[in-house]
C-alpha cells in the first residue's frame, strides 16, 4: 500500500513539529513548512495526499493558499486555525477545505479528522478508477484526469477538466453560470461568471466539441450527447 503523505504549513515550529511526530509515529510520511511561499513549493515537490493548513502565514494567507492547493492540485486540505467563530468556519469550508480544526486542538482529534477526510478520498478515488465517458470523438478518463482525441491527449488545466467531468456526468441538464461556479470553483460570485464562459471556449476549442457543449441562451449551457 502507497505510503500517506501529510504536508504541515504552519509557522508556530513547536506546532508542527509536535503534529510531524505524532503522525509520523502513526505511519504517515510528513513534510513541514513553515511559510506559505516553502509550502507551495513543498505541494509540488512533495506531492502530499491531505494538507494541514495554519489560516495565519507571515507571508501568504491561508484562504489564498488553501484556494492554490484545492484548485491547482485537487489535494484535500484541512484547516488549523485559533479563530474559532461559525463565520470564520463557514468562510474557509467554502474556499474549499475539507475539514477546520480551531486551536489549541487535540492530537486525537486531528488523527481522528484525517482518517475521516482520507476515507472520503479513498471512496472518490474508487469510484472514479471506474468512470469512463466519451463526448464526441473525446474518451475521458475520469480516474486519470485524461481527455484523450484521436488518440493523442489533451492538455487541460485542473478546473477545464473539472468542468467537462462534471458535465459528462450530468447529460442534457442546463447548468447556469453561477451554478457552475459554484460546483466546479467552489465558489459563487455575482459578476465573475465570465470565468465560466471562457472555460467552455477552451474546451471547445481543445476538444472540437463545439456541438457538444450547447449555450442555453439566457441561461447558461448543457452537455448534449450524441444519439445511438
Amino acid at each position: 500500500m502507497e505510503e500517506i503523505r501529510i504536508l504541515i504549513i504552519e509557522d508556530e515550529k513547536p506546532i508542527a513539529d509536535i503534529l510531524k511526530y505524532d503522525l509520523s509515529g502513526e505511519g504517515y510520511r510528513v513534510d513541514c513548512a513553515y511559510t506559505g511561499a516553502r509550502g507551495m513549493l513543498a505541494v509540488e515537490e512533495f506531492r502530499p495526499h491531505l494538507v494541514l493548513l495554519d489560516w495565519m502565514l507571515p507571508d501568504i494567507s491561508g484562504v489564498d493558499l488553501l484556494k492554490y492547493v484545492t484548485e491547482g492540485y485537487h489535494i484535500p486540505v484541512i484547516m488549523l486555525t485559533a479563530r474559532g467563530t461559525i463565520e470564520d468556519k463557514v468562510y474557509g469550508m467554502s474556499c474549499g477545505a475539507d475539514d477546520y480544526i480551531t486551536k489549541p486542538f487535540d492530537l486525537r482529534e486531528v488523527n481522528i479528522r484525517i482518517q475521516a477526510v482520507l476515507r472520503r478520498l479513498g471512496r472518490v478515488l474508487e469510484k472514479e478508477k471506474k468512470e469512463l465517458f466519451r463526448m464526441q470523438d473525446v474518451l475521458i478518463h475520469a480516474g486519470e484526469r485524461t481527455a484523450i482525441l484521436e488518440g493523442r491527449r489533451v492538455e487541460l488545466t485542473p478546473k477545464e477538466f473539472d468542468l467537462l467531468l462534471w458535465l459528462v456526468r450530468h447529460p442534457r441538464q442546463v447548468f447556469t453560470r453561477a451554478r457552475l461556479l459554484d460546483t466546479v470553483w467552489g465558489y459563487d460570485v455575482e459578476g465573475d461568471t465570465r470565468t465560466v464562459d471562457i472555460h467552455i471556449q477552451r474546451l471547445r476549442k481543445k476538444l472540437h466539441v463545439e456541438e457538444a457543449i450547447v449555450t442555453v441562451h439566457g441561461v447558461g449551457y448543457k452537455y448534449v450527447p450524441e444519439k445511438a
